[in-house]
């Protein structure tokens, strides 16, 4: 038998598994986010006017260098991949951590494609926060409603964006417009952002607008476009992997739950009928996982593969993490349905996570187009 015949042959899939850093990536960043974000000091900050947690946000980028990790080293980051990104979303949504992190995802992934190694370093080592200015719901191939308008030796943008992600908080704006990406600063003349409500109250949403705000051009052309649609992908493949993170955070709590609590003399979790729901939602997650882990895999090696790998994790990712919130709540009794009990927060990311960076029926009629499957 010939060499080549005895040798095992590696998936196409690659390997899903966590690796050994990925696994103390993951105990890093809990160990902080339990002590730093517990659920009930998270509930307690969507009463106040600072929704963002900038203390937490700064030890997460400082002290783990959460924001850097898929930044090479020669300029200014971990030099890891979108797979250890993956693992931050997955524990940062199973706290609903109230932190800036999935715009600096999208931010960083632009930032990438361009020659803006000043701000993509500033943005790795948590010196500055960057939002990419597009509505929260966007997904990659639409419009933006900001114009250019050149005056002297400068230009100036015209327009309002609704509903932008982790804006509140941002030092720097990154704004598709026709023809290239624009950097403003946030602070800057002619901006003005304004908080809306929105259900999620550990993700505030922002609207922008540009009345004459001094930009600067970073890149144009067809280039541009691409360069905003990949990170958007980039983004929506980072979201499944926050989406499964919250998802198995709710199956955990409800089996924990259902083993403590007692009725008819009998423990909850021992009726068949709750063995049945818990068992599908298992399988479900299951599911979710390995499209996340694969959509993630796809992005750390840039495979063709990433947009159908994208589409399929987003889609399956936001109901499978909605049912997982639903059903936790439900089967939590009385006590899901209370302010006092984290259910809601969960129920609520759920909720809007499942409309964020194209909902999930967007995303399967861009996975029909991509396979060339008919309307």
């Amino acid at each position: 038998m010939s060499a080549a015949a005895t040798t095992p042959t590696t998936p196409e899939t690659g390997d899903l598994l966590y690796s050994d850093v990925e696994e103390d990536l993951r105990a890093s960043v809990r160990a902080l986010v339990e002590k730093q974000a517990p659920w009930d000091a998270v509930l307690r900050r969507t009463d106040t006017e600072d929704p963002v947690d900038t203390e937490l946000w700064k030890r997460l980028t400082q002290e783990i260098g959460v924001a850097g990790l898929a930044v090479p080293e020669e300029r200014g980051g971990a030099g890891a991949s979108w797979r250890e990104v993956a693992v931050v979303a997955e524990e940062l949504g199973r706290a609903v951590a109230p932190v800036p992190f999935l715009g600096s995802v999208v931010a960083t992934a632009l930032l990438l494609g361009t020659g803006e190694d000043e701000l993509l370093a500033a943005v790795a080592a948590g010196e500055r926060t960057a939002a990419l200015a597009v509505g929260a719901t966007r997904g990659a191939g639409r419009p933006v409603p900001v114009t250019v308008e050149r005056q002297g030796a400068g230009d100036l943008l015209q327009g309002t964006v609704t509903a932008v992600i982790d804006a509140v908080t941002a030092d720097v704006l990154l704004v598709p417009v026709e023809g290239g990406v624009a950097v403003v600063e946030a602070d800057g003349d002619g901006v003005t952002r304004t908080t809306v409500e929105s259900l999620d109250m550990t993700r505030r949403l922002t609207d922008v607008t540009f009345d004459g705000a001094p930009a600067r051009i970073v890149t144009g052309g067809d280039v541009a476009g691409a360069d905003v649609d990949g990170a958007l992908r980039i983004g929506a493949a980072i979201l499944a992997s926050e989406q499964l993170g919250l998802a198995e955070r709710c199956l955990a709590d409800t089996v924990s739950y259902l083993r403590t609590r007692h009725q008819f003399g009998r423990q909850l979790a021992s009726y068949q009928a709750l063995k049945h729901r818990l068992a599908d939602l298992w399988v479900a997650i299951t599911q979710a996982r390995a499209t996340a882990r694969y959509a993630a895999r796809c992005a750390a090696d840039g495979s063709p593969d990433l947009p159908v790998a994208t589409a399929v994790a987003a889609a399956h990712g936001a109901e499978v993490a909605l049912l997982a919130a639903e059903d936790g709540l439900q089967l939590h009794g009385g006590i899901g349905f209370t302010w006092e009990h984290p259910a809601h927060l969960f129920l609520k990311r759920a909720r809007a996570d499942a409309l964020v960076l194209g909902s999930a029926d967007h995303h399967r009629t861009v996975l029909a187009e991509l396979v060339d499957l008919p309307a």
